[in-house]
């Protein structure tokens, strides 16, 4: 049955579906051209750490896996290809994949290689997986490559291994500009692969303990921070390198802007980029214009999430040109009873969840990046947008709706893109059932919208841009049976009916 444009089927065989019941007035959305917010800067997501594996699985299985992940390509029906990500993170690793068991770290998978030596040298030929993806990545266009250690290599931590023992950093001071050389060796390695590194981030989640030996990892303190990234901003100028530093992936966003309970390793955005601060670096050559956060345990209940985000965007905004990226999220815990992490599920519920999250972290707190954790997942977890079987050597590999709900972003909102304002109804509050967003393609005139509709209802909108109606428009939906998938206009004149529960995207030139 054709409703609005929108085919449903039957719901058993000889008797035909009810139309839908849907909102009966029309959702009036205008999108204001003149009411700039930020530049988008890229969508991207991680190597860690199955790609060490998958990387090196058939060629016809892994490119498979990485067209998904970094296409912009569609197929002879309009379909896309893949998500188009515009940036792949590369995790740098500790060596604690050569230790073996003796590693302390339990999941082969969660173990690392290292490209340094015991003796110091270096070998270009380990991380072979994750080398090929990046260089994948490069193939299909993404613009750009991030690399990230979760861990100093084992040879300078204090433990020798790639956690961390009580509570306590694994890397003495003594041992900072040996780091920020080694750092600056393995961006300077990779490039010479014809890897161009962009961004190089020395520290993840600070404020965590990392004793437990669940994976590579050390806390630091800000103090400890400041001079990590002294030291390698050194080592970059010494080499000639360009690449940007990223700080300082705070384990929740809310370290961001206040010290919270880890006293010493919160208020970053203070104690990094305002000049008064010992531990200021925000003048040094390599610094980027951004700090970055993870939207992790700060994304449910609705309301505290968006007073988060409301703090970090005032707290970035104390610093003249400083901006906010959301540099990794996956869904973890119960979520104030919303969504639990546990349990893979590849249909539209965390789908729509984690669209809602994107959508809040770009409009309220503003970020100019935003970034998802596992490319890849082997796990029985919420933190994959391509799962794979938990197999080494070879094995299937399958499509999640978060990959696609992603892409309803990433695919069509390219870096350069600005945010601009939305008015609903004449005006511009958003609710948790029905978030909008826009975006402007300034040089070619391109508007992309972004609609989330997580209510029950499909509903009728129409879409103008600064008053008048939008032409020359295409629509792809992400909902329990499509897969970013483009909507046939026939039968649609101004108004579009868009389905419950769905994520659409639509793209007026």
């Amino acid at each position: 049955m054709l409703v609005g444009g929108v085919f449903f089927s039957c719901q058993s065989e000889g008797r035909e579906k009810q139309p839908e019941k849907k909102e009966t007035a029309v959702i009036q959305i205008n999108a204001l051209q003149n009411e700039i917010h930020q530049t988008i800067e890229h969508f991207g997501a991680s190597d860690a750490w199955s790609c060490q594996f998958v990387g090196l699985w058939p060629e016809q299985k892994k490119r498979a896996i990485a067209e998904l992940l970094f296409s912009q390509e569609e197929d002879a029906s309009g379909n896309p290809k893949g998500i188009g990500l515009s940036l792949w993170r590369f995790n740098i690793g500790a060596g604690s994949a050569e230790q073996g068991n003796q590693s302390g770290i339990g999941d082969e998978w969660r173990r690392a290689e290292s490209f340094l030596n015991a003796d110091g040298t270096y070998n270009w030929d380990k991380q072979a997986g994750q080398v090929w993806f990046a260089q994948a990545a490069q193939e299909f266009g993404v613009e750009h490559l991030l690399v990230f250690p979760n861990s100093p290599p084992v040879y300078m931590t204090n433990t020798g291994k790639a956690f961390a023992k009580d509570g306590g950093s694994n890397l003495s001071p003594e041992k900072y500009n040996e780091f920020g050389n080694y750092l600056a060796e393995v961006v300077q390695g990779l490039n010479q692969m014809g890897l161009q590194v962009d961004y190089v981030s020395p520290v993840n989640e600070p404020q965590w303990d990392w004793s437990d030996g669940g994976q590579e990892g050390t806390p630091f303190w800000n103090n400890e921070i400041a001079g990590i990234v002294k030291a390698l901003n050194s080592a970059l100028d010494e080499k000639g390198l360009g690449t940007k530093i990223d700080i300082a992936e705070a384990g929740k966003i809310n370290y961001l802007y206040e010290e919270a309970d880890k006293r010493g390793r919160g208020e970053q955005v203070s104690d990094f980029f305002h000049p008064d601060s010992e531990n200021y670096i925000g003048d040094l050559s390599h610094v980027g214009g951004a700090i970055s956060g993870h939207s992790y345990f700060t994304t449910s209940p609705y309301t505290t999430a968006i007073q988060q985000r409301k703090n970090v965007k005032e707290a970035v905004g104390t610093v003249e040109g400083l901006h906010y990226w959301m540099s990794e999220y996956c869904i973890l815990g119960d979520n104030a009873g919303e969504i639990n992490g546990s349990g893979r599920d590849l249909g539209i519920d965390p789908a729509l969840y984690m669209a809602r999250v994107i959508h809040n972290d770009l409009t309220v707190a503003e970020a100019s990046a935003w970034h998802w954790w596992l490319g890849v997942s082997p796990y029985d977890y919420k933190d994959g947008l391509v799962y794979i079987d938990y197999q080494k050597e070879d094995g299937d590999y399958y499509e999640s709706k978060m990959l696609w709900a992603l892409g309803n972003y990433s695919r069509f909102i390219r870096p350069g893109y600005q945010r601009i304002g939305v008015r609903i109804d004449g005006e511009s509050k958003q609710s948790s059932d029905l978030l909008v967003s826009a975006y402007l393609d300034s040089k070619e005139d391109k508007l992309v919208y972004v609609i989330v509709n997580s209510g029950i209802k499909s509903i009728d909108i129409r879409l103008t841009r600064n008053g008048k109606d939008l032409e020359d428009k295409s629509i792809y939906i992400t909902s329990k049976d499509k897969d970013l998938a483009p909507l046939s206009l026939d039968g649609m004149e101004d108004d579009i009916t868009l389905p419950a529960r769905s994520i659409a995207t639509i793209v007026s030139n």
